[in-house]
């Protein structure tokens, strides 16, 4: 049975008002509950419209009446970034009012949840789990949060928080198909990569930053940390953050073949009942987060990549040249940006006039950089 819930926010100023929408097909409590949400950075199309075409699916598969977990859906997550438009241009990666990431900050459950769960927990893994879940929630709804923002945070992870998977759907800029994953995940989440064509899935024990998939795929091996491993607590959670290529590429062809592709992951993970095919071959392997050589702008001026995406590239190889507009010498107005590992141009830059210090690729290789420690994401 389906169900569509309708939860507000804070007022934020006087007269305004936002809202978050959330589907939930299947009977809550079921096992196992999948929770997928789209465009946490609002001004990422594509997981909005992936949403929409599995929603599609999942409509008719709880006709069909073979909904057989708890499925939770918010296919737009980000009210407030949506309406941020300034010069006629939606920018929905970063709050207005804070200047924070919409996808960083999200609180540390594990230290407050340890301090409850002393001395109750015993030799059951799935009793433990329900313990640990339950004491989560209770402290995510003491939370009083103040301002619209740490409102919506708490909000998702209130919908999150008691799930076996949670999938946060997003897109990069001009990208292929990627994952990120928790170390402890891998191989699990395989069938997860290979079902959507992943190009590049990379694993972090944290990345740094407390991004939504991170707060529920790390929490369970922090509270090991505290608590020990005198009583079993599993990883309970597999969260996921899945790059859906780059924002131009929205069109209904891409849109429905992914939103097929997530259908058979909820097949094969038993939320749905049905024969979801042969797993695809693997179109990569798990590399870790500290071997991508993150590219930034050594200087101010117009960036023209020499590389295309999907390129396999090797250590000092040209990616791209930043031009110098108002260089007197037209010979000496290139600066080169070159690669400090082999390995596969997954993402770039749309915005080619760029500063100092802004990311301009990634260049996706298997051996870890002295170049990448502490926050490994993006800020």
């Amino acid at each position: 049975m389906k169900t569509i819930i309708t939860l507000p926010l804070p007022q934020q100023s006087p007269g305004t008002t936002r809202h978050l929408k959330l589907h939930r097909w299947g009977v809550p409590g079921a096992a196992p509950k999948i929770y997928l949400q789209a465009a946490l950075h609002a001004g990422e199309i594509p997981p909005m419209l992936v949403a929409q075409h599995l929603t599609a699916l999942l409509d008719a598969a709880d006709r069909e009446g073979v909904v057989t977990g708890e499925i939770v859906l918010v296919p737009a997550a980000n009210p407030i970034g949506l309406g941020q438009v300034l010069d006629g241009t939606h920018l929905g990666r970063y709050e207005f009012n804070t200047g924070e990431n919409f996808n960083r900050g999200f609180p540390d459950l594990a230290p407050a949840a340890a301090e409850r769960l002393k001395g109750k927990l015993g030799p059951d893994p799935a009793r433990n789990v329900a313990q640990i879940r339950a004491a989560c929630r209770a402290l995510l709804s003491e939370m009083a949060p103040q301002g619209e923002l740490p409102a919506l945070r708490r909000l998702l992870m209130l919908q999150a928080v008691d799930a076996d998977i949670v999938l946060d759907l997003h897109c990069d800029d001009d990208s292929l198909m990627h994952l990120y994953l928790g170390e402890a995940r891998w191989p699990d989440g395989s069938d997860l990569s290979a079902e959507l064509g992943s190009m590049a899935t990379m694993l972090a024990a944290d990345s740094g930053g407390a991004s939504f998939d991170e707060i529920f795929g790390h929490f369970w091996a922090k509270l090991r940390a505290i608590l020990g491993n005198e009583q079993p607590i599993p990883d309970a959670t597999l969260g996921a953050t899945v790059e859906l290529r780059g924002a131009a590429d929205v069109s209904d062809a891409l849109a429905a073949a992914d939103a097929a592709a997530l259908l058979r992951f909820l097949m094969r993970r038993g939320a749905v009942a049905g024969d979801p095919g042969p797993l695809p071959a693997a179109k990569c392997a798990g590399t870790r987060l500290a071997a991508v050589d993150w590219l930034r702008a050594p200087v101010a001026g117009v960036l023209v990549y020499q590389q295309q995406l999907g390129a396999h590239v090797t250590k000092g190889d040209l990616i791209a040249e930043i031009v110098d507009p108002l260089a007197d010498d037209s010979g000496a107005s290139r600066t080169p940006v070159r690669t400090i590992t082999d390995g596969l141009l997954l993402s770039r830059r749309t915005r080619l006039l760029v500063r100092p210090g802004q990311a301009i690729g990634k260049i996706v290789g298997t051996v870890d950089l002295p170049t990448r420690t502490g926050t490994l994401l993006d800020p």
